[in-house]
């Protein structure tokens, strides 16, 4: 049975929200950042590793189109790496987080 614009509206879908969840967006997750010369970095090789600013069980940055919109935990699920949030950022703030390194850096 289809759907009246009276079920719709019940259930809080309306044509502008709808064609609002349809618009796709860019979600990255930030591990660390590390700040290094060019120099640094044509020398690194398939065993090296790149030490992060974060710590083991620190919580990791999501962010939605370059907008730091909350923190979380990764977690594995099925073999394949998942966030857990756990804090999600107050809407005010939401996007004022810089995406480079900041000052000093």
């Amino acid at each position: 049975m289809a759907a009246t614009n009276s079920d719709a509206a019940e259930s809080g879908e309306t044509p502008e929200r709808n064609s609002i969840l349809s618009v796709p967006v860019q979600v990255s997750v930030r591990l660390g950042r590390r700040r290094m010369r060019i120099s640094q970095l044509l020398r690194l090789g398939p065993s090296d590793v790149v030490d992060l600013e974060r710590m083991v069980g620190e919580p990791v940055d999501l962010f939605v189109n370059d907008r730091l919109v909350a923190r979380g935990e990764l977690v594995v699920v099925d073999g394949r790496l998942g966030l857990t949030i756990v804090e999600l950022m107050p809407q005010a703030s939401r996007g004022r987080e810089p995406l480079g390194p900041g000052p000093g850096e």
